[in-house]
């Protein structure tokens, strides 16, 4: 059993309004130092093996199901584990 950590982040140059307003508000509350925010997701995947290439799969599921592969980019971390 693996347990893939998937982050996924617009990509640079792609207006980030929902960063903006984060920003927005922590300099409002005195966090002046805040320079920039990027908002993203983070997901947990357990996934057992297969025959397949886990890889592969990952990158399967990251491009057709996580993200939007035209304003959004990922990058993942895989960790065995014991199955739940």
């Amino acid at each position: 059993m693996y347990k893939v950590k998937v982050y996924v982040t617009l990509r640079e140059g792609i207006l980030d309004p929902q960063g903006v307003a984060i920003k927005q508000s922590l300099a409002q509350l005195g966090y002046s130092e805040v320079q920039d925010v990027r908002a993203g997701k983070y997901l947990e995947l357990l996934i057992e093996k297969a025959d397949r290439d886990l890889d592969a799969v990952i990158r399967e599921v990251c491009g057709r199901v996580l993200s939007n592969p035209v304003i959004e980019d990922y990058r993942y971390e895989i960790e065995e584990c014991v199955a739940p």
